[in-house]
């Protein structure tokens, strides 16, 4: 048992979440959801990163939401903050160590598609990893040629794609660029990013989804989509914008993943 599970199965002996969540940039609001929450500070688990990102809370919660027991990661540490792919290697790993099967990533991202501009939400059907990087860099042993194959769960997609029409939620769907930040995109890589086929554009995530494929956990991607890419508007990007336009997506984003967890506690 890790350092950081041995924390927290010593204050929460019965945890047992079978779904996690991790939350991106202006998105933490989602976490006030939670009923009964137990909240571990990062600086509080052993091995877990800080978090440098105004937008990102940093905890660890555990609880119940729409009748599943799930742990919320409020925050991501980025590979742009540290150089460091892995960085989110230790959260992982305690999720898969608290006994996580399954694991829904969100983040804010800037989509290339004029007709899914602000406030949109976007289901993470592929991504490319455009940065270069991995986090199973250094680990030893066969695992770390994980399966990228329908990496975003397609069963799980399809049962999103219904809940989301029910709820009366848009959900699009695409492929999702992960670039290393902490830069913006130019435009001209915009433009090159829609030539390869990306849908949207992030800092993020992509790293969470192969450590949880290393994991043997199942995968679901939702991007908020915070701005349209850089040169599609004429207008200058900003860390702002994507804190104050994910602000206004949580209760989408909220309603739609409450929904598919109620469905998921039904099956």
């Amino acid at each position: 048992m890790s350092d950081a599970v041995s924390v927290i199965k010593a204050r929460l002996p019965g945890a047992a979440p079978k779904l996690g969540l991790i939350l991106g940039s202006g998105l933490g609001g989602l976490v006030d959801e939670i009923e009964n929450p137990t909240r571990f500070a990062y600086t509080d688990l052993p091995g877990f990163p800080h978090s440098t990102v105004s937008s990102h809370a940093a905890e660890l919660v555990i609880g119940t939401l729409s009748g599943l027991d799930v742990a919320v990661l409020a925050g991501r540490v980025h590979a742009y903050e540290t150089g460091l792919a892995d960085a989110m290697a230790t959260p992982l790993a305690t999720l898969k160590g608290l006994g996580v099967e399954s694991l829904i990533l969100t983040n804010a991202a800037g989509s290339l598609h004029e007709d899914m501009g602000p406030g949109s939400l976007m289901l993470i059907s592929d991504h490319i990893n455009f940065s270069g990087r991995n986090p199973l860099i250094g680990v030893d042993g066969d695992g770390r040629f994980a399966n990228m194959v329908d990496a975003y769960d397609p069963a799980w997609r399809a049962i999103a794609k219904q809940v989301a029409e029910a709820e009366a939620v848009e959900l699009h769907e695409g492929v999702y660029g992960w670039f290393l930040g902490p830069s913006f995109e130019t435009p001209a890589e915009i433009r090159m990013a829609r030539t390869l086929g990306m849908d949207a554009v992030g800092m993020s995530t992509v790293p969470e989804t192969i450590l949880a494929r290393y994991h043997g956990m199942r995968v679901l991607g939702i991007s908020s989509i915070t701005n349209l890419g850089a040169g599609m508007t004429g207008d200058a990007l900003s860390h702002h914008e994507t804190k104050d336009v994910g602000a206004t997506i949580v209760p989408k984003l909220t309603r739609l993943i409450r929904a598919l967890l109620a469905d998921m506690a039904g099956r």
